[in-house]
C-alpha cells in the first residue's frame, strides 16, 4: 500500500485522512511538522508546504511498510522518561516497567545494582533516575547499543557505569545488591520473530538462537557469584517461560522464588533472593 500527501492539505484533514490509527497519525504529524499535541489543535487549519507534505508522506510510507513508530521518530517513552532508540536496540515496552518497579522495591538504600543486556539503557536509567542514592552498572555486548544507552543516561541526567561485556565477563569479582535483566528469550523457531515490529529489531537482543532459555540459564548460573548475601535476581522472560525460570532459580539455590504478572496479567518477571 502506498500513500501520498498533497501540498496544501490541512493538519485537521490529515488527522482524519491518513491511513494509520489515530494515535500514530498524531505522532507522525507532530514529528514531521515539529508540533506539540496542543499545536495540532491550535494550528489545525495550517496548510502543508510541498516540503512538509513530502516529508510526512515518507514517514507514513515507512510505517505502512511495517517499520516501528519508535524507530521512525527515534524516541519512546519509558517509565515516564524519554529514550532515544535506533535499530541497534530493542524498543522499550510498557511490560518491562514491571522489572523496574520490582527492582526499586528491593534495592536497599545506597545499594548497587547491575543491569545485564541493557540495550537502550531503559532499566538502568529508569532505576538510576528514581534512586540517586544507589549505584547502577549496565552492560551490553553491543557497542552500538551502549552508545545509545550512554546518550539516554546523559539526556536524563543520571550517572550509570556502562561496560561492554559478554554477560558477567567484565565485572570480575564484583558483587551487587540486585541484578536485573531483560535478556534475549525468544526461541529461534518462534514465528513472532518474523512478524510486526520484531522484524525490524536487532535479532541478537530478541532471540538466543536456541530454545529461548540459554541466556536465562547463563545469568541464573552466574548470578550467585555476583550477588551480595540476600541480594535479588530479577529476570524478564516470555509469556510461557515463568515455570521454567522458577525451576532454574530453585535449582541454583535461590530463596523466595516467585513470578510477577504485568498489566495484561501475564507472568512476565521471575526472581529470587540469594540465601
Amino acid at each position: 500500500m502506498s500513500f501520498t500527501i498533497d501540498a496544501g492539505a490541512s493538519v485537521k484533514r490529515l488527522q482524519a485522512a491518513m491511513p494509520l490509527d489515530a494515535l500514530e497519525n498524531r505522532i507522525l504529524l507532530c514529528h514531521a511538522l515539529g508540533l506539540s499535541r496542543v499545536g495540532l489543535i491550535t494550528q489545525s487549519e495550517r496548510a502543508l508546504t510541498e516540503e512538509e507534505a513530502g516529508r510526512l508522506s515518507a514517514l507514513v510510507q515507512r510505517r505502512l511498510d511495517g517499520e516501528p513508530i519508535a524507530y521512525i521518530v527515534g524516541e519512546r517513552e519509558f517509565f515516564g522518561l524519554p529514550f532515544k532508540v535506533s535499530p541497534a536496540v530493542l524498543i522499550p515496552r510498557p511490560d518491562t516497567e514491571l522489572i523496574v518497579e520490582l527492582a526499586l522495591e528491593r534495592l536497599p538504600q545506597g545499594g548497587r545494582m547491575l543491569d545485564m543486556g541493557t540495550g537502550s539503557g531503559a532499566i538502568a536509567v529508569a532505576c538510576a533516575h528514581s534512586r540517586r542514592d544507589g549505584g547502577v552498572t549496565a552492560l551490553d555486548l553491543s557497542e552500538d547499543a551502549l552508545e545509545v544507552a550512554r546518550a539516554n543516561a546523559a539526556a536524563n541526567g543520571v550517572q550509570v557505569r556502562f561496560l561492554r561485556s559478554d554477560w558477567f565477563g567484565a565485572v570480575g569479582d564484583e558483587r551487587f545488591a540486585l541484578i536485573a535483566s531483560n535478556p534475549p528469550y525468544i526461541a529461534s523457531h518462534d514465528e513472532h520473530l518474523s512478524q510486526g515490529d520484531l522484524r525490524f529489531e536487532p535479532a541478537g537482543a530478541l532471540t538466543d538462537h536456541a530454545d529461548g532459555l540459554s541466556a536465562l540459564r547463563t545469568i541464573v548460573d552466574g548470578a550467585p557469584a555476583h550477588l551480595l548475601p540476600g541480594g535479588w535476581l530479577l529476570l524478564e522472560h516470555g509469556y510461557d517461560q515463568a515455570e521454567a525460570v522458577r525451576a532454574l532459580l530453585a535449582a541454583r539455590g535461590f530463596a523466595e522464588v516467585q513470578s510477577w504478572r504485568d498489566l495484561p496479567g501475564i507472568e512476565r518477571v521471575s526472581g529470587g533472593r540469594l540465601a
